[in-house]
């Protein structure tokens, strides 16, 4: 067992909305878990090592609620066709080993998957938390749920009517998912339909989340349009994926039964800024007809008060798992009006909470994983310092060094080079 005793550090605080600096943290390298934080550098611990944090900006690890970590973000069409997903499971493991590994290097030290090819998902947590390769802590769900020929079949599970959904449900969570994901309406990544297309019944939807929630599990539900939204949120579902089309309705659906927004808002944006030459003019025009409604149903849920959790849709066009996720928190400022500290919590306690794991992640308080990122510079001040290169930590113990180079090139703002130790 280690105790080190992490000092001179800034620590983000939920309730303050705030960094507050001169503080300690004593981590267990053993448990891989936050055991004091406190003022100053003094501790009661019996520690084994001390380490001077020179004052960095210390916020829990990103948290990523969408992602798809099977998928090839960037990937080639065909004929029209997106080539996301492989024929191969061997071809889609090793992108998902390597999704991993760029994750983690940028920051991201717990992503939930909502959708693999082969129920990859399941197998790359387990080899995660078996430490044979690098990467996030995952919440599985295995492959999607999808009405026959609908969003996402071509991965998924096809099933069409209560019987099937629940015999589905039953047989995803024998094998092994946290999370059920359900793809309640069209999208923008298949052609022949509109994200205002619902695919999935009330009757359906309500089915999935009554067998996720019996055994304890959460529930996910792709939905776009206005009404495919408000039967998600009816039928009870953890968190709505997207959401393009959010009216005062729905805004007071979503209250009376505690629903989170994931918004991906960077999977449109990525499209409309990247793919004119790429991409299928059927899914551009698609995304260049919701892009702006999108934007302004998340901004009237962030002013509403609707808990917003951060997900991108990782492996979608043009999105990966480097910094797309850091770059999400900056739509959010700049697109949806939220303040940086509203950003941050979405990215950190808000998806622990929407994942249900906030007794264990999303604040650097003791009792939950010393999984967290070190910086130069204050986020609070600008947002988009989380895009820079970082010290990520996991468990406890630092997995990615911001490198020379970059010390040197932020000491010139901050006039210190204390990165790399």
């Amino acid at each position: 067992m280690t105790k080190i005793n992490y000092t001179n550090v800034a620590i983000y605080k939920h309730e303050d909305q705030n960094f507050v600096a001169n503080q300690h943290m004593v981590v267990d390298t053993e448990t891989g878990k936050i055991v004091e934080v406190g003022n100053g550098s003094s501790t009661n611990q019996v520690v084994d090592e001390v380490s001077d944090m020179h004052g960095r900006y210390v916020m829990p690890g990103i948290m990523n609620a969408h992602t798809h970590i099977a998928s090839i973000p960037t990937y080639w069409w065909n004929d029209g066709k997106e080539q996301r997903h492989s024929d191969s499971r061997e071809f889609n493991t090793m992108f998902a080993v390597r999704n991993m590994a760029d994750a983690i290097d940028h920051g991201i030290t717990y992503i939930r998957n909502v959708g693999a090819a082969f129920d990859i998902d399941i197998e790359i947590k387990e080899m995660q938390q078996k430490g044979w390769i690098r990467g996030p802590k995952v919440m599985t769900s295995g492959k999607a749920f999808s009405i026959t020929g609908g969003h996402g079949s071509g991965g998924g599970y096809e099933v069409d009517g209560v019987d099937e959904v629940r015999k589905g449900v039953r047989q995803a969570m024998k094998n092994g998912v946290d999370n059920i994901k359900m793809m309640v309406t069209g999208g923008v990544l298949k052609n022949g339909e509109t994200p205002d297309d619902i695919q999935f019944t009330p009757e359906e939807a309500r089915t999935a989340v009554e067998e996720a929630h019996h055994k304890g599990k959460t529930a996910a539900a792709h939905a776009q349009g206005n009404a495919g939204v408000k039967e998600a949120v009816e039928a009870g579902f953890d968190t709505i994926e997207h959401a393009f089309d959010i009216d005062d309705e729905t805004i007071a659906m979503m209250k009376e039964h505690g629903t989170y927004v994931v918004p991906t808002m960077n999977a449109m944006y990525a499209i409309y800024k990247y793919g004119k030459d790429t991409v299928p003019d059927w899914a551009r025009e698609k995304v260049i007809v919701n892009i702006k409604k999108h934007f302004a149903s998340i901004t009237k849920a962030v002013q509403a008060g609707i808990p917003i959790a951060t997900g991108t849709d990782a492996g979608t066009p043009y999105n990966g798992f480097g910094n797309e996720s850091a770059y999400e928190m900056e739509l959010y400022v700049e697109k949806a009006g939220m303040t940086p500290a509203q950003a941050i919590d979405s990215a950190t306690i808000n998806c622990a909470r929407a994942m249900h794991i906030d007794d264990q992640y999303g604040q650097i308080i003791p009792g939950n994983f010393a999984d967290f990122i070190s910086m130069e510079e204050n986020p609070i001040d600008d947002i988009s310092v989380i895009q820079r290169d970082k010290d990520v930590y996991q468990n406890g113990t630092r997995v990615h060094a911001q490198t020379v180079a970059e010390a040197v090139k932020q000491s010139r703002v901050t006039g210190k080079v204390n990165a790399v130790i």
